[in-house]
């Protein structure tokens, strides 16, 4: 039998890394507030209702470590200076990024893409106007409803298995 050795999983770690790697937050469904989140879909290949796309600020591979600087609800970790399978994104959304907006859902994307002529550095692409395809979803969550507004910046952390 085959098996998928350590190596190769770093190598698909790496190959996730080099790529454009987004957050995409959405409002999802309303009725969520009243009756509870759904559950994700694993069929899924976007967003209910997509609000908008930020570029991660950070990725990197990471190591399980007791004392990590790096804590999540999935554990301890450490930035590694080999690659590994685990790959660390974070998100942090700026002030004026949705500052409006409910979130009640988030997307993990791999190569979005954003329309011609946007500004060099930009960070967060709305969805409506800025992006012309959302690309790969490669994990969604549905998230109790956080309520943006302009006084606040929200991060969002991953730790990717492969």
């Amino acid at each position: 039998m085959a098996t998928l050795v350590t190596t190769g999983r770093a190598g698909l770690a790496a190959s996730v890394k080099a790529r454009n790697i987004f957050l995409g937050i959405g409002a999802g469904q309303t009725a969520w507030d009243a009756n509870g989140v759904d559950p994700e879909n694993i069929n899924s290949t976007g967003l209910y209702d997509a609000i908008g796309y930020r570029k991660a600020a950070q990725v990197d591979f990471v190591q399980s470590a007791a004392q990590g600087a790096i804590s999540l609800p999935s554990g301890r970790y450490d930035v590694s200076a080999t690659d590994t399978n685990l790959l660390y994104c974070k998100f942090t959304l700026d002030f004026s990024d949705a500052s409006t907006s409910t979130i009640r859902e988030t997307g993990i994307f791999l190569d979005v893409v954003t329309g011609a002529g946007l500004p060099a550095g930009q960070m967060f692409f709305d969805a409506a106007t800025e992006v012309t395809s959302s690309g790969t979803l490669y994990l969604i969550e549905h998230v109790s409803s956080i309520i943006r507004t302009p006084a606040t910046r929200e991060t969002f952390e991953f730790v990717l298995t492969f």
